[in-house]
């Protein structure tokens, strides 16, 4: 009986102990993270919640922003992932996750948390901003190098977006870029039956996009309307 008695005491010691080094891991973390210390902050969180097996939400926001401090994206990714599952701080969970996607350039990664964050928070004027950004930046690169499926993409993903303005820009991107795909087409001296037909498809797609673009009647209105004009005139009537 002494013996298990005994034992008890022993494991119930070996539980302080166990507690007691979590809290020193925790406040240490704190005083990193006060002291702008962020690759010792992460460090220090990191060690915790391990102890903690996960459960304090907000040293697992905090160990994400320290991480994006320290610009270390994989695990600030890894841990707004978990505040986003926890449902913690959403809009900044959300947008901290798409940053560290974006700055890792892992751009399926980036829309996968985008959209799930407009669909937990539709409308969020800070995720549908970085959607923005990103999707028109990337889609104005891809365009540049000819990856036009890319650039495709990119500006039709900003149309997650409720923003007018943003979509009116992305409507406006994709109408332009496939105009001067089809017009430039018609150009070529010895164009062929099927790639005039080719180049009107292009045309009259182009002018999809742009009459949307029309239609939300904003600063690129006068633009687009130009275009569609342009494209109106060069189809066959």
């Amino acid at each position: 009986m002494k013996r298990i008695v005994l034992l008890v005491a022993f494991c119930l010691g070996i539980g302080h102990a166990f507690a007691q080094d979590a809290d020193a891991l925790r406040d240490a973390g704190d005083a990193a993270l006060q002291a702008k210390n962020y690759p010792e902050a992460l460090a220090k969180y990191s060690e915790y919640l391990k102890l903690n097996e996960y459960k304090d939400t907000v040293r697992i926001y905090n160990c994400a922003f320290s991480a994006t401090q320290a610009k270390n994206y994989e695990e600030a990714a890894k841990y707004f992932d978990m505040a986003v599952n926890y449902g913690y701080n959403l809009d900044a969970s959300y947008v901290g996750e798409a940053q560290a996607y974006r700055n890792l350039n892992k751009t399926d990664e980036f829309l996968a948390t985008v959209e799930a964050g407009l669909k937990a928070l539709p409308g969020d004027a800070n995720l549908e901003k970085l959607l923005y950004s990103y999707c028109i930046k990337q889609g104005q690169a891809a365009k540049k190098s000819g990856d036009i499926a890319t650039a495709t993409k990119m500006y039709k993903s900003v149309l997650l977006a409720s923003n007018k303005s943003y979509q009116e820009g992305a409507l406006y991107s994709l109408g332009a870029m496939i105009y001067n795909q089809g017009a430039t087409g018609l150009q070529k001296a010895d164009i062929s039956d099927a790639e005039r037909t080719k180049c009107y498809d292009q045309l009259k797609e182009a002018k999809g996009y742009l009459d949307q673009a029309v239609a939300i009647n904003g600063k690129l209105k006068a633009n687009a309307q130009k275009l569609v004009d342009a494209i109106t005139a060069s189809l066959p009537k």
